[in-house]
């Protein structure tokens, strides 16, 4: 797919991405703003996520990003990114109005796609590395590169993960000619927390429990918890993956609390679980080393049922 062919005549652009979005989500969502700005300046290109981390400035244009959809506005193209349009932040009926969608993602739970042109490739680390591939590389430049530069390095733990391809470090090695700081940009946004960051990953660590003979680990961030320390769900990003660092640990279930009775679900896994087929059981999505599901019911309730579907599998 060529996304500026796919545009190509458009004269209102939209750009979405998934609830509470991360640094993959972020990142592709801008790229795909920003070169459609270049490539066609003519066009009005507007991006709608829920309210982004700071860390996330650093990308020119960021602060462009609407938080509310209009209703009286309907675009030539709607692109969705990251995710399947049901799991958009907003802007679901200016999607559905639009004269032609875009589905450019990398979830398994998302195949074959949910727009009239879906790029839909799981084996991808990142959706930003799709963005990547459907871009005209002559027209790249140093603003575009760190949107995907960000977004790759958000969705495959600094490229560590199991996701990551031979093509992956191709695409990073192209990126970081455009005169990226790496090291900077590394630590701004993926290794550096705020103090309040910190005191709450240490908490959920210290109130952590191991479970299932000591392969699986978990803890819960209630809302309580959060008030007392002034945090809201972005603070809390990167707390399941230290948990996933424990030695022996084959799946980190981290939880925080939405509502009553109500809680975001993230797991990280070895190879000796799917994450995904374990979420996709309660409705939820992802890749088989990292998902999320928001469930209903008590904390233990939540445990339980998602232990069960995890012992299928380690047995």
């Amino acid at each position: 797919m060529n996304l500026y062919k796919e545009c190509e005549g458009a004269k209102r652009i939209a750009v979405s991405g998934h609830i509470r979005p991360d640094g993959d989500c972020v990142g592709s969502c801008m790229a795909i703003a920003l070169y459609l700005r270049k490539r066609m300046p003519d066009a009005t290109v507007d991006v709608y996520l829920d309210e982004v981390s700071d860390v996330f400035a650093c990308i020119p244009g960021v602060e462009s990003i609407r938080h509310e959809a209009p209703d009286n506005i309907t675009y030539d193209i709607f692109i969705c990114a990251d995710c399947e349009p049901a799991r958009m932040s907003f802007g679901h009926e200016l999607y559905r109005s639009a004269a032609r969608t875009i589905n450019i993602d990398h979830h398994i739970t998302n195949v074959p796609g949910g727009g009239d042109v879906n790029y839909v490739y799981p084996e991808s680390g990142s959706a930003a590395e799709l963005v990547y591939e459907v871009i005209d590389h002559d027209h790249l430049d140093h603003d575009i590169a760190l949107a995907i530069y960000i977004g790759i390095i958000h969705d495959t733990g600094v490229l560590q993960y199991s996701n990551v391809r031979p093509k992956t470090h191709q695409t990073v090695s192209h990126l970081m000619s455009y005169g990226l700081n790496c090291p900077e940009i590394i630590q701004k946004t993926f290794y550096e927390k705020t103090y309040i960051q910190s005191q709450i990953l240490g908490r959920a660590l210290l109130e952590s429990l191991i479970f299932m003979d000591g392969r699986c680990v978990v803890s819960v961030v209630d809302k309580k918890t959060m008030e007392f320390y002034g945090a809201d769900s972005r603070d809390l990003e990167g707390i399941v993956n230290a948990m996933r660092n424990i030695r022996g640990i084959d799946c980190a279930i981290f939880m925080y609390e939405l509502g009553l009775q109500e809680y975001k679900v993230s797991l990280r896994t070895s190879e000796a679980v799917d994450a995904s087929t374990v979420t996709s059981v309660f409705g939820g999505g992802g890749h088989d080393r990292a998902a999320g599901v928001t469930m209903r019911g008590t904390y233990h309730d939540v445990i339980n049922n998602l232990s069960k579907e995890i012992a299928k599998q380690l047995k």
